[in-house]
């Protein structure tokens, strides 16, 4: 299946080039977007940025943050992205160039929450400092493979999808059926979605979740395993995506079946979702602020480099959006 008309040519061509708790008390809330906490450092200071892939923007909007980062606190970025989400040994590849480059520091957005953390600790090793920023590395398995506390900055996804969750499950006054697409399973923060939200949902005693399905993150998958769950349970009402993208590829199906009533909220306040929202497609999604979190990982690289104490968490706010926001 082709993407679907919602993206622009441009955004689609980038497609080469893709939402814990802390063990430590050491935490860090961020509510709005921050100064540079650091004086400028030296021009030959070399930060890799590594994301999922830029075929989804909320990546793009990562990027912006880091760059913002980069401008002010006068590092030089080097920016490495997999072809999609789910291409974590593209990602491991990304991490050994940029071992191999010699950079200063790594930021990461991994993809997978434990397969990663043998190529970083191979970074750690040469020196490298890491700050893993969007979805958190298995604490237990960073700390089997010794790199300890590794920085995180992010939001806390379970909070997030909570609202979302509460959100649609308050327009259920009768008895009625939701369903779950869910991210990568093996990622924390798909996890985390999943369980927020499933909480949220089954709260109301209207509401029973009858199907919790993965799309890894991808509109095509998601319109795809829409389907499969409408065809089993016909019925279904409630639909929490666990990112925008999955939700724009359910609401691509929704339409074209004749389904206009089913309520869909998404996450990471996308401009795509924003119109949804305005076109009454799409009842709420959750804005995690990608650029803030991209500039704080480059910013609280920065700072180790020059041998400074951060936080073992940073949280970025989030922030449930709906149709009377965008009035």
């Amino acid at each position: 299946m082709k993407f679907f008309p919602l993206f622009s040519s441009a955004i689609l061509g980038l497609g080469m080039v893709s939402c814990g708790q802390s063990s430590g008390p050491n935490v860090t809330t961020v509510a709005t977007p921050a100064s540079a906490p650091a004086p400028a450092a030296q021009p030959s200071r070399q930060i890799g940025l590594v994301m999922k892939t830029l075929t989804n923007p909320f990546f793009i909007e990562m990027e912006k943050g880091a760059r913002r980062a980069e401008k002010e606190l006068g590092v030089t970025l080097i920016v490495k992205t997999a072809a999609q989400e789910t291409s974590i040994e593209q990602q491991i590849q990304l991490v050994n160039d940029l071992v191999a480059a010699k950079v200063d520091a790594i930021v990461i957005a991994p993809g997978d929450s434990q397969s990663l953390i043998p190529t970083l600790k191979k970074a750690a090793g040469a020196g490298i400092k890491i700050v893993n920023i969007d979805n958190r590395l298995d604490p237990a398995a960073l700390a089997q493979a010794g790199l300890g506390d590794v920085p995180f900055v992010s939001v806390d996804n379970d909070a997030g999808a909570y609202k979302a969750g509460k959100f649609l499950a308050s327009t259920a006054t009768t008895p009625t059926q939701a369903a779950i697409l869910e991210g990568i399973r093996s990622a924390d923060n798909a996890r985390q979605r999943m369980e927020g939200a499933k909480r949220a949902l089954t709260e109301n005693k209207q509401v029973k979740l009858v199907a919790s399905e993965t799309a890894n993150w991808k509109i095509d998958e998601a319109y795809a395993a829409t389907k499969a769950m409408f065809a089993k349970h016909p019925d279904i009402g409630l639909l929490f995506a666990a990112n925008d993208m999955m939700a724009i590829g359910a609401i691509k199906y929704l339409q074209e079946s004749g389904k206009t009533k089913v309520s869909v909220v998404g996450y990471d306040a996308l401009a795509e979702a924003m119109t949804e929202i305005k076109g009454g497609r799409m009842a709420a999604t959750v804005d995690q602020q990608a650029a803030e979190q991209g500039y704080q990982g480059v910013a609280l690289a920065l700072q180790l480099i020059n041998g400074g104490k951060v936080p073992t968490m940073t949280l970025i706010d989030t922030r449930l959006v709906t149709a009377a926001d965008l009035k």
